[in-house]
């Protein structure tokens, strides 16, 4: 059986996303990913990949860690 952690990552795509002036659609555009994506991300329902979360990263010239941030569960819930 498969142990949940109750491990997060949160996100500031939003925030970032809002202070560049761009629709969720041209962000999508940029990093390759349809709009419904950056919507769910936004929301806190979708993680992204490593990948996607290193190119939003890029595009927006910060550290991947000042986009996401990982949230440790307390490992206790199987």
């Amino acid at each position: 059986m498969k142990k949940d952690f109750g491990d997060s990552i949160s996100n500031k795509v939003y925030e970032y996303r809002v202070l560049a002036r761009m629709s969720q659609q041209e962000l999508a555009e940029k990093v390759g990913v349809s709009k419904q994506t950056i919507f769910v991300m936004e929301k806190g329902n979708y993680v992204p990949t490593l990948l996607l979360a290193f190119r939003i990263a890029d595009f927006f010239k910060v550290d991947v860690n000042d986009v996401f941030t990982y949230l440790k569960g307390d490992g206790q819930n199987e």
